[in-house]
């Protein structure tokens, strides 16, 4: 089974996590504070890491950051489990390079199922990229050897979430995907339609993807998002 580092401060929440998830049969470490985290991770490689938010010398927002600047980690599936809430927390956890966000305090059947899903993404290759679809359409190719897209003449690096968005969107080029459409076919589950989440991470994907000229994601209100594959011109505030 897999390898997880569970970084917390809270004794009490880790052993909680690690007990649970040992008992699906995975191998569970635990960090007490973001500075061994990080050092285990870089040490260790696991398959992922549920990650606190609030802990002393080093926060999760910090060592998510981290993780995502070193070529070792960067491709490690990251979930933030924290008290914090609200929407502009999420927005930072997701800018931070955290692949999900769940806020404590949780239900275990929900972790479970978030950690089934993330780690579909354990490795350097994402679950999608070993599907026979062409990863090509329009101005966009998709490199998953390297988890990244050459758009036009340019190429950007991808976190492992952002791959899996771009890739549901390219197998639907010209079609509107809804939220509830992508947390089943990225994250593996359903929720009740957590457009926070879907939100941060195709504004995130835009900024990698688009420049001021030329954009490639329409927002459909009400309806979800739909990829231009190949791009077009558009003035004024991007939507969300």
């Amino acid at each position: 089974m897999a390898r997880i580092l569970v970084i917390d401060d809270d004794h009490a929440i880790a052993e909680l996590v690690k007990i649970n998830l040992e008992l699906l049969g995975h191998h569970v470490e635990t960090a007490s504070d973001g500075i061994k985290g990080l050092a285990l991770a870089q040490q260790n490689h696991p398959d992922m890491i549920v990650l606190d938010v609030m802990m002393p010398d080093l926060d999760g927002f910090t060592v998510c950051q981290r993780m995502r600047q070193n070529p070792a980690t960067h491709p490690i599936p990251i979930l933030m489990l924290t008290a914090l809430g609200m929407t502009k927390d999420k927005v930072t956890g997701f800018d931070s390079g955290a692949d999900d966000y769940l806020v404590k305090p949780f239900e275990i059947p929900e972790l479970q199922v978030r950690v089934r899903a993330l780690l579909r993404r354990a490795g350097s290759v994402p679950h999608s990229a070993t599907l026979p679809e062409i990863l090509t359409a329009g101005e966009i190719t998709l490199i998953p050897e390297n988890l990244q897209a050459k758009v036009a003449d340019r190429i950007v690096k991808l976190t492992p979430t952002e791959f899996e968005i771009l890739h549901c969107l390219m197998q639907h080029h010209g079609q509107t995907v809804s939220t509830g459409k992508l947390l089943e076919e990225v994250w593996g589950y359903s929720p009740d339609d957590d457009v926070d989440t879907i939100r941060v991470h195709i504004r995130h994907l835009r900024t990698r993807l688009e420049t001021t000229e030329r954009k490639y994601i329409k927002t459909v209100y009400g309806g979800g998002y739909q990829l231009i594959p190949e791009g077009f011109a558009k003035t004024g505030k991007m939507p969300d």
